[in-house]
């Protein structure tokens, strides 16, 4: 194909709406109980799902995640592994160890 019969760039970027978010848009009980869920089946049973290997996480997401709330927070996982942010939840978990070690 010669050159001047390639495809022209448009004139403007094609702009993407991203989707602002704030504390009010996150579910802070969703997020804590994420980190307290453990996998109830499988190679990783009873690993917390905040632990589980990125691997694994992403082998469900290839096969599908399984229906109803552990897919959902398992779709929620996997967004978070994928961009790195694991290390934000990790303060949510020591504050649920805390919480439940003072039930005396």
């Amino acid at each position: 194909m010669p050159w001047k019969d390639w495809p022209q760039p448009p004139d403007q970027p094609t702009a993407f709406a991203l989707e602002e978010i704030s504390a009010a848009s996150i579910n802070r009980e969703l997020l804590e109980e994420l980190v307290q869920q453990k996998m109830p089946y499988g190679r990783f049973a009873g690993t917390l799902l905040i632990d589980l290997p990125e691997p694994y996480v992403v082998w469900f997401k290839s096969q599908g995640f399984p229906s109803g709330k552990l897919g959902n927070q398992l779709a929620t996982l996997y967004e978070i592994k994928r961009y790195g942010l694991e290390a934000l939840l990790r303060p949510l978990l020591r504050q649920t160890d805390e919480g439940s070690s003072n039930t005396d």
